[in-house]
């Protein structure tokens, strides 16, 4: 992958950790990092994070990054989501190559582990609840207790757990226990459950297993089966740590290490599966590619570029501790990387009828106009001129205020690559609506200027009425209107922002959007960013808004220029 031209490699402990490991030849001098999901739901800008972590610091050291699938728990795992991950990780600019995993390729291994732990006398069979299991786990200020098959004979144990893997019990039955410490400090090795009985189909072992190892159990083992050097993952799994090397060294297997990193907090999102999912089946979005998500696949429908997710987790940069990025900074990685490569275009989304008088009746102009003001090479493109245009409501008053410099009564304007024109009337409906602009525009004025060298104020985009596209424009905003969504607790969904979603169904295009395929992405001029959605069709498409020209929610406002 290239590297983005506008990302500088910031300095982070965890680079510095691998340079030293390298020269210090620890493991051979190899760098062998993972991206580890569980295929139980969609990658989100969260995940973003630590694929470009685990991806490009392996790369940046000559190593490999693996992708493997932490498919441990066949009841919310689905093949959609093993495939969408492995599309989001491939748009996000990655590639794993032949090393594609799975935590179930190893159960074999991971059950003839826990054989030898149960030998060992460090694991046994419990047959405690669930619930009694979390009561007897003791609380953080308070020891747990040892359950009373805490000191089951090794031969029962080992009997037991073969008939938990044949089938002999139900669902819940029976578990297997890591045997640690009830006392210790850390929950996590309070007697871990390590097996539990699942009488479900598996996306790929389908029915050959009816125990399934935890994620717990199943992660570390299998980061030490691939050989992982650097197994980095986020903060929340800092506790966890001890009880994988606890695994690890009891077993005398590869000494996976590994290292945590702060999570990706944005201002007005979260990215809790849970209650994004939540979200998804209240039906209060449209589906987990909806706009205003933080899913990759939400990002990619709503316009956002690969590079610009890659610059922005650059720029929010790698550190132990948590802290919560500007949504705005987002923003402005996306519309930095737009602003290079995106085509200019026009459209009016509110529009207003303006009539020239003066012009030809039936006649239609070609103009050229420029597809990026700032690449010779992206070169013109040709838009219809005719006697009756479309300029945004906004952009004209009747009794405008002083600093107020677009169209007015008797006030002169340059329309964007065509004349300067003139309104003259102002016509309203019964109910007072102004309906339609007639105005006069100078011929001698062809391209914007003007031979005599007056100025105007102002410049406004606008489309050929006879030839102009039908289209419907998705405005986004914040989905929350809190910074922090999950604040509130509880009633977390009373800080849905109703606003989130506007819908415009009578825009205007000009006709060269006509034929664009879904996922293109242009500038509209003085408007801000646009991709066309899947849901367009051939004779009226459907835009999202990326994002604004400026940092603020993009609003025409009567005292702008």
């Amino acid at each position: 992958m290239d590297q983005d031209s506008t990302s500088d490699k910031k300095s982070n402990f965890l680079r510095t950790i691998i340079a030293e490991d390298v020269a210090a030849d620890r493991h051979g001098g190899q760098v062998v990092t993972r991206f580890p999901p569980e295929p139980n739901g969609y990658l989100h800008i969260g995940s973003a994070k630590a694929v470009c972590i685990n991806f490009m610091l392996a790369a940046e050291f000559g190593g490999r990054c693996h992708l493997r699938f932490d498919d441990t728990n066949p009841v919310r795992e689905e093949q959609e989501f093993i495939d969408s991950i492995r599309e989001d990780i491939r748009w996000l600019g990655f590639d794993w190559g032949t090393h594609e995993y799975y935590a179930s390729d190893y159960f074999e291994q991971l059950y003839a582990w826990a054989i030898e732990l149960i030998r060992a006398g460090k694991a046994y069979v419990d047959d405690l609840s669930a619930e009694q299991i979390r009561e007897y786990r003791g609380t953080l200020t308070e020891p747990g207790r040892n359950s009373p098959y805490r000191d089951r004979p090794i031969e029962e144990n080992l009997a037991l757990f073969e008939q938990m893997r044949s089938g002999t019990f139900p669902d819940g039955a029976r578990v297997l226990r890591a045997r640690i410490d009830m006392a210790a400090g850390n929950m996590n090795l309070r007697d871990p459950v390590m097996y539990r009985i699942v009488h479900a189909r598996h996306p790929r072992t389908g029915t050959q297993w009816c125990i399934y190892p935890t994620y717990d159990y199943a992660h570390g083992q299998s980061d030490s089966i691939e050989r992982i050097t650097h197994s980095m993952c986020s903060l929340e799994f800092e506790d966890h740590r001890p009880l994988y090397d606890w695994f690890i060294e009891q077993l005398g297997i590869f000494p996976s290490r590994q290292y945590e990193f702060a999570r990706l907090n944005i201002t007005y999102l979260t990215t809790s599966k849970r209650y994004l999912r939540q979200l998804v089946e209240a039906g209060q979005v449209s589906g987990w590619d909806d706009p205003r998500l933080p899913t990759l696949r939400g990002m990619r429908r709503r316009g956002y570029s690969p590079a610009a997710i890659r610059n922005f987790i650059e720029r929010v940069g790698v550190a132990r501790a948590n802290s919560t990025a500007e949504f705005a900074m987002l923003e402005h990685c996306v519309r930095e990387d737009l602003n290079r490569q995106a085509p200019r275009a026009m459209a009016v989304l509110r529009p207003l009828k303006l009539v020239i008088e003066n012009y030809p009746e039936h006649e239609i102009e070609r103009l050229d106009a420029r597809n990026h003001p700032d690449d010779p090479d992206a070169g013109t493109r040709q838009v219809p001129f005719s006697r009756e245009l479309y300029i945004e409501q906004d952009d004209f008053l009747e009794d405008p205020p002083k600093k107020f410099f677009r169209l007015a009564p008797g006030r002169e304007v340059r329309l964007r690559y065509a004349y300067l024109v003139t309104c003259r009337e102002v016509v309203k409906d019964a109910e007072g609506n102004i309906v339609e602009l007639r105005c006069s525009y100078d011929p001698d004025t062809r391209g914007g200027n003007a031979p005599d060298g007056r100025k105007v104020k102002a410049t406004l985009h606008w489309v050929c009425a006879q030839s102009a596209i039908d289209a419907e424009v998705r405005l986004y905003d914040h989905l929350f209107t809190a910074e922090n969504p999950l604040a509130a607790g509880d009633d977390w969904q009373a800080g849905l922002n109703s606003e989130s979603l506007t819908v415009l169904e009578h825009c205007k295009l000009e006709p060269g959007l006509a034929a664009r395929p879904a996922g293109h992405i242009c500038q509209l001029e003085r408007l801000g960013y646009f991709c066309i959605d899947p849901d367009s069709r051939p004779a009226r498409p459907v835009l999202n808004r990326t994002v604004g020209l400026r940092d603020s929610w993009a609003r025409v406002k009567p005292n702008d220029g």
